[in-house]
């Protein structure tokens, strides 16, 4: 008795069909959205710009707190003069740790933020994929094995990426007529 293939003879996919159970690995849509590998540069690059604003307070800090201890071993200052000096610079360094501080929070929310939005867009188009498939179920990596031809991640990963440019798109063509209407 031949066994039963859900694949045709030439190996091509099956499209699943209405009704079914159907499932994609999160892991890869995520990675593969062009809207995740965007917004993540956008996010890198500003992380990038605030380490250097951060060296260069800590560099300025660094020379600053040099020079006070070369004049204490000079005998450059008196004492009160050098007390008041390190109060000054223990405040700097309590700001500099509060700025780092408060930049890491900054970059946390940012990037729970960006998370979300993917999510968001992730789940709304596979509610509209859900709308045009008819599928029973969508499961986001819960299946350890399955039917191959009912993984859709390929798909889900390709029409995200196409709404994303589309979007896009759209978004540049706004900002190009919100310049014209402007000058």
């Amino acid at each position: 008795m031949p066994q039963s293939n859900s694949k045709t003879s030439d190996n091509a996919k099956v499209e699943p069909t209405a009704g079914s159970i159907v499932y994609f690995q999160l892991d890869s849509v995520v990675r593969h959205y062009d809207m995740y590998n965007d917004l993540s540069s956008e996010l890198d690059a500003k992380a990038e710009e605030i380490e250097k604003k951060l060296q260069s307070r800590q560099k300025s800090f660094q020379k600053e707190a040099n020079e006070f201890q070369n004049n204490i071993e000079k005998g450059l200052l008196t004492r009160s003069e050098a007390e008041e000096k390190q109060q000054v610079l223990q405040n700097k360094q309590n700001d500099l740790q509060n700025y780092f501080a408060q930049k890491q929070q900054e970059m946390a929310e940012e990037q729970a933020v960006m998370l979300n939005k993917v999510m968001d867009a992730i789940t709304t188009y596979l509610k509209k994929l859900n709308e045009e498939k008819n599928y029973s179920a969508i499961i986001a990596n819960a299946v350890l094995v399955g039917d191959p031809n009912l993984d859709i991640t390929e798909s889900v990963i390709e029409g995200l990426n196409n709404e994303y440019t589309k979007n896009k798109k759209k978004g540049s063509a706004k900002k190009e007529e919100n310049t014209e209407d402007s000058l």
